[in-house]
């Protein structure tokens, strides 16, 4: 049987998760306000990039938050099966912001490459120092939690906490160049920059992959699938298995079994024998949301 601690209550899963979007929402705005404003005073154009990013980082925050609060309805007239779509929907829209960040914020560095502009200033790494120190503990406990409840939104937002730490990794070394370099070098500003963009881009792309694949009802990997079967054949009177289709919504899974009994017991046995596999696979997993079984005749026993 496959244990999931942390996955008997889905509805409260996602409120959880909108609970980490909501504080990383918090996190960026404080954390972007202090990049920008040193960036600014410290003369550090990868500082203010930087800043941007965050500041951009807290509309996804704010959009990953909204996608699991409806996420976490429960189905209704409309929805019969619930609003887990939102989940991996707010995830598309947030990597796809990211990707356009990226790009926009490496034309602006692509251009200062070539400008004249002062040095930064010293104070700036110690900003950057403690950015990295709070995103990567953001990150940890974020993606903690992500995987715990496989969580598209989640995951998604605890890589916007990693990224932020890597850009401003890039930022402080960018900026010591800068500064021990002297005059001549004054553009490895910019450069770590540039660097960032592509960083943030290439994590954008690597979001949107899984969260796509949600949407078109991918079949999960890992053990969830083989788990069901195993469960399903448990059952007496199952003699085989002649699909199994598995589709993730939010944080649930929904099960479409084609199972084959005896063909000449009733029909009285062969619903029976449905109910009991729907009662052993919802056992493997408490995610398992709901179980269609079709009882398809396979013929007497030899």
């Amino acid at each position: 049987m496959v244990q999931h601690p942390t996955a008997n209550t889905p509805a409260g899963n996602l409120r959880s998760g909108a609970r980490l979007a909501l504080l990383g929402l918090v996190a960026n705005f404080v954390l972007a306000t202090a990049k920008i404003t040193a960036g600014l005073l410290g003369n550090s154009f990868v500082l203010i990039a930087d800043g941007i990013e965050s500041a951009l980082d807290i509309a996804g925050s704010a959009i990953i938050w909204g996608g699991l609060k409806v996420a976490a309805r429960p189905p209704d007239a409309t929805h019969p099966y619930g609003h887990g779509k939102a989940e991996p929907v707010a995830a598309v829209i947030v990597s796809l912001g990211v990707i356009a960040a990226a790009f926009g914020l490496a034309v602006q560095s692509a251009q200062a490459i070539f400008q004249p502009h002062h040095a930064p200033r010293p104070f700036t790494l110690v900003v950057l120092i403690v950015v990295v120190i709070v995103k990567e503990l953001l990150y940890r406990s974020v993606m903690r939690i992500g995987r715990d409840v496989e969580s598209t939104a989640v995951q998604t937002d605890a890589w916007h906490h990693r990224t932020d730490a890597l850009t401003s990794i890039a930022a402080f070394i960018g900026i010591s160049i800068a500064l021990l370099g002297g005059p001549a070098w004054q553009s490895a500003d910019a450069w770590a920059a540039l660097f960032a963009c592509a960083l943030i881009g290439a994590n954008g792309y690597r979001l949107l992959n899984p969260a796509l694949h949600e949407i078109m009802d991918t079949a999960p990997r890992g053990e969830i699938v083989a788990a069901i079967r195993a469960a399903a054949s448990s059952v007496p009177g199952v003699r085989n298995i002649e699909k199994c289709l598995v589709r993730k919504m939010g944080l649930e899974f929904y099960v479409d079994l084609h199972v084959g009994v005896d063909e000449t017991i009733s029909v009285r046995s062969g619903h029976s024998i449905a109910h009991e596999v729907k009662d052993a696979i919802r056992r493997t997993d408490s995610r398992i949301a709901d179980v269609l079984v079709h009882v398809e005749p396979a013929g007497p026993a030899r």
